[in-house]
């Protein structure tokens, strides 16, 4: 208790610098899992990925952030453990914001798309497990995330998948492929706005003091879905036969109307990247604002301050604005050959998959979740579209990012034990 009196400011502020630099790796790293997709199949350029991406993802972080930052802060350790010191738990959470940062700083560098959730999960069991105790690691919780981590590229694959297939059976296995793409994209822009509204009512805006009954939200979700689709078929009321295609290097006329598609898959993607991952800065950091604040208390429920979801969402923004176009470029042009038909059905299914793993207050990987749905868009058209080696390497960069988040965490909590006692 004396270090938290003695040394509470202080901390706080490393604790705010450290929580908005992840953030910053954040953005500059696994944003590319939201927009890549969207600069690989053309539908955007990287700039205008980078503008919707600052919007979508500043707004899925500030406003359906909160579920997901209440298991990272205080669902992975126990906090009545630490009650006797507290000050552990402070160097704990702000060592893993450090080696999450530092490892996410590295791969961006390197055009690497690493798992955020891998860094910071893995650096606050590592630590938690060898510096306090392996008895401190609610290991229920963290079998429930490592599992999430296999289900949800799965769950992502097999609803791209079928997604995909039903863009066959209904659009381009028709000989009037343009007329019936006009025709049916709204449906799918119904689809998109309505998943996000629906889980982002249900589970999003609770830190705001919003909370609506299911009936209520079903029916604004609706609502917004059905907006959505009508700005969308009015925008694709100006896409005019012309008979181009790839040969001529452009967008076929088909691909152009699943161009403007793609265009609201991937706000829908930034919306629930930052929904889930905004939690892998501001959870660690919420949990060191709480015990200070409280003098010292390490308690089991507590307010989540939404300036600390500012401090996250602003971090993550910055953050693609200053080296995300590195991972974006390697995400959007590596892993297999898109097209906005192709494209919007991975980031549906990735955006579906990830916003109601959030509602469900589960830290899934974004990179895990777009891989597998990638993926189950490429097992639609054959296993030959699948680039095998680049998936691999993608494979073992998750492997080696949960010992380097655990070891950088161990090695930074002795540190900060070092320097405040």
């Amino acid at each position: 208790m004396e270090i938290i009196t003695e040394y509470g400011s202080s901390l706080l502020i490393v604790a705010c610098v450290l929580g908005f630099f992840t953030a910053w790796g954040i953005g500059s790293n696994d944003v590319a899992n939201a927009m890549g997709t969207s600069v690989g199949a053309k539908a955007l350029t990287l700039t205008g990925a980078i503008l919707v991406a600052c919007v979508f993802e500043f707004a899925g972080a500030y406003l359906a952030g909160g579920e997901v930052t209440e298991t990272i802060r205080k669902g992975i350790i126990d906090p009545s453990l630490l009650a006797s010191t507290p000050h552990y738990l402070v160097y704990g959470m702000m060592s893993s914001l450090l080696a999450a940062g530092i490892w996410l700083l590295v791969a961006s560098i390197f055009g690497w798309p690493v798992s955020t959730t891998h860094a910071i999960v893995g650096a606050i069991v590592g630590f938690s497990a060898v510096c306090i105790g392996v008895e401190s690691v609610s290991w229920g919780k963290v079998g429930s995330i490592a599992s999430s981590w296999v289900v949800s590229p799965v769950l992502a694959g097999v609803i791209s998948f079928g997604i995909f297939k039903s863009v066959q059976s209904l659009i381009l296995d028709w000989p009037d492929q343009f007329q019936r793409a006009k025709k049916f994209i709204p449906g799918y822009i119904f689809i998109v706005g309505f998943v996000i509204c629906m889980v982002t009512l249900l589970k999003g805006l609770k830190h705001l003091g919003i909370e609506l009954s299911t009936p209520e939200s079903v029916g604004i979700a609706i609502a917004f879905g059905a907006i959505l689709a009508g700005i969308g078929r009015f925008l694709l009321s100006y896409v005019k036969e012309t008979g181009a295609d790839a040969r001529q290097g452009k967008l076929s006329d088909l691909e152009r109307m699943f161009a403007i598609l793609m265009v609201f898959t991937a706000c829908a993607m930034a919306f629930a990247h930052g929904s889930n991952d905004v939690a892998n800065a501001v959870g660690p950091l919420a949990a060191v604002v709480n015990i200070i604040q409280s003098g010292g208390q390490v308690m089991a429920q507590s307010a989540l301050p939404g300036w600390v979801l500012l401090v996250g969402a602003s971090g993550i923004v910055l953050g693609l604005i200053t080296l995300g176009y590195r991972v974006i470029e390697t995400v959007g042009r590596k892993i297999t050959e898109l097209t906005p038909s192709r494209g919007f059905a991975a980031n549906l299914a990735a955006a579906t998959t990830v916003v109601v793993a959030s509602g469900a207050s589960l830290p899934v990987s974004t990179t895990h979740t777009l891989v597998g749905a990638v993926l189950g868009v490429g097992l639609a058209r054959g296993i030959g579209a699948i680039d095998v080696r680049v998936v691999g390497k993608i494979i073992l960069s998750w492997i080696v990012t949960l010992p380097a988040g655990a070891s950088l965490s161990i090695l930074f909590f002795y540190t900060f034990k070092g320097i405040f006692g």
